[in-house]
């Protein structure tokens, strides 16, 4: 499996920003997620959305702005972010795996990784 991401830009407070990630391999076959690090600190969970059933889940800090969403006819799995605030800046990763649900929060569980996007939130 490989994983492009893209999608990241510079928007003021409020704004919107889509994020996508395109999967070249079994598309639905994996647990398709979006991390994020600022400078500083650690890779935090963001979203996924679940190979089976397509639940999803979100961190409590992006819940209600964030939606996470495959577009199987691009084979992307996409992370829509809107109300974006400063403390939204970061690299964005997306990631895939074969994760159960109670551990789909960790980065350790993803096996495929792809590049970072940068989303920079000007106050």
């Amino acid at each position: 499996v490989q994983l492009q991401a893209s999608g990241g830009g510079a928007v003021q407070t409020g704004g919107s920003l889509r994020l996508s990630c395109a999967v070249s391999g079994p598309f639905r076959a994996y647990t398709m997620a979006w991390f994020r690090q600022a400078p500083g600190k650690d890779r935090e969970f963001v979203a996924a959305i679940r190979a089976s059933g397509g639940t999803t889940h979100y961190a409590d800090s992006v819940k209600g702005r964030f939606t996470i969403f495959r577009d199987g006819a691009k084979r992307t799995v996409d992370l829509q972010m809107n109300s974006l605030k400063p403390e939204d800046t970061s690299v964005y990763y997306c990631a895939a795996g074969t994760v159960i649900q109670s551990t789909l929060r960790e980065d350790s569980r993803y096996g495929y990784w792809g590049q970072g996007t940068l989303v920079t939130v000007s106050s």
